[in-house]
């Protein structure tokens, strides 16, 4: 017999590892169907799937799920519903984020460009059919700026937002950083909540900061930082530690935690002495600050050892601080695996955000709700990027046609993709 479901259902597109749908079933969602392209994050989670890890409440994860290896391009909605009871269910929530890498600032930014841009879509076209009663769409801060078919910033947010405001939903969005809610690492990611018959979600306040208030209504807690997840952490076994060659601890040993080796980029009118970055894979991670966002390679963080040695931070440590449990594993090859925990939104992004909907899918509903506008440090940001562009914009474009003149040396015009640096600048 299929099981009963309970909870509220929702349906995960794009569900990678799985680290939103953890956060969400800890929320109070069923997790109807979950699926990806990637073969490696389905075996992921069909591998624990059939481990039948616990939640804290007692529920196991993903049970009862269909997991499925799809193109969304290709994917019907009535796939995704017909489960359990072998009867279309109501839908509570569509969840998931479309590839982030046309929108990164690690990535090359070609927004709209790049096929996986548009993929976004193909969620419209499966929110319309499947009539979820709210959406969470998440994706990279850099969505907030990116550029659509006029080149002009904030271009491709203003198209999202209609697209899902053009098959009923209202719409509001946010960046929220997951290490101001307890995660022990500094990820700040764009989330889009929508409802089509409910009064719009509010977005979960803090319960941490970096410098709390200290007086007498400051109720926020000092973030998490690595050195205190490390340290309730166990230890890496022998053979998951990654040291530095005998050339780049030389280079890495005066560089001071929270710092790594400087990488120049190109010179602009507003810039003459060039942008910059960290070198991939030459940062020191700062045990007494929340840790850096976890990236998709396995060129993570240095961890430097009280006797002055360093190693990388593992993979179960990166997975760890993306709020996995500690039985979770992952299928594939080592790069595969740190690419899934990666490219992973925090367990805790999830849950805060499963709580908000939840209310909203437990009050009355509205029959037309009303989008809210973008926040202000979205305008803020876009605002920034349009002066910006105008200033730098024409030798960016100088740069870029060198870069693809043949024969040309791309060491000689740095900081244009920026891949393989990190913007803590």
């Amino acid at each position: 017999m299929p099981k009963t479901i309970t909870g509220y259902t929702a349906v995960s597109l794009f569900a990678g590892a799985g680290g939103l749908d953890l956060g969400l079933e800890q929320a109070g969602f069923t997790t109807l169907s979950a699926v990806d392209n990637d073969l490696d994050c389905v075996r992921t989670l069909r591998d624990n799937q059939s481990a039948k890890i616990p939640h804290s409440d007692g529920r196991v994860y993903l049970e009862g799920t269909r997991i499925l290896q799809a193109d969304i391009e290709k994917l019907e909605a009535q796939s995704l519903l017909t489960v359990r009871t072998h009867h279309p269910v109501i839908l509570d929530l569509l969840a998931g984020g479309p590839p982030c890498q046309p929108f990164s600032s690690s990535g090359k930014l070609l927004s709209m460009a790049d096929p996986r841009g548009r993929l976004f879509e193909h969620f419209v076209r499966l929110a319309d059919a499947m009539k979820p009663r709210v959406i969470l769409f998440e994706n990279v801060r850099g969505l907030v700026t990116a550029r659509g078919p006029n080149n002009e910033p904030g271009e491709v947010l203003g198209l999202v937002k209609q697209a899902f405001e053009r098959i009923g939903y209202a719409t509001t969005f946010a960046l929220l950083n997951a290490a101001d809610f307890g995660c022990p690492q500094r990820r700040v990611r764009c989330f889009m909540l929508a409802t089509r018959n409910a009064e719009l979600p509010i977005f979960p306040g803090p319960t941490h900061a970096e410098s709390p208030p200290k007086d007498l209504f400051g109720d926020l807690a000092k973030w998490v930082s690595l050195g205190d997840y490390l340290a309730e952490s166990p230890r890496p076994a022998p053979e998951e530690i990654v040291r530095p060659t005998e050339r780049l601890a030389a280079l890495l040993k005066h560089v001071a935690a929270g710092s790594g080796l400087k990488s120049a980029g190109a010179r602009e009118s507003t810039r003459p002495g060039g942008h910059w970055g960290y070198r991939q894979g030459t940062f020191i991670a700062d045990p007494g600050q929340a840790a850096r966002t976890v990236t998709a390679s396995a060129s993570q963080d240095w961890i430097r050892l009280p006797d002055g040695t360093l190693r990388r931070l593992t993979l179960r440590e990166c997975a760890g601080l993306q709020g996995f449990p500690p039985e979770w594993r992952f299928a594939g090859p080592v790069a595969s695996q740190f690419r899934q925990v990666g490219n992973a939104v925090p367990t805790v992004s999830g849950r805060v955000l499963g709580e908000a909907l939840i209310e909203v899918l437990r009050g009355p509903e509205v029959p037309k709700p009303a989008s809210a506008p973008f926040p202000r440090d979205f305008t803020s940001a876009i605002t920034y990027t349009k002066r910006e562009q105008a200033r730098n914009g024409e030798s960016r474009r100088k740069a870029r046609q060198a870069l693809r003149t043949p024969g040309a040396d791309p060491r000689a015009v740095k900081g244009l993709g920026t891949a393989g640096l990190h913007s803590d600048h």
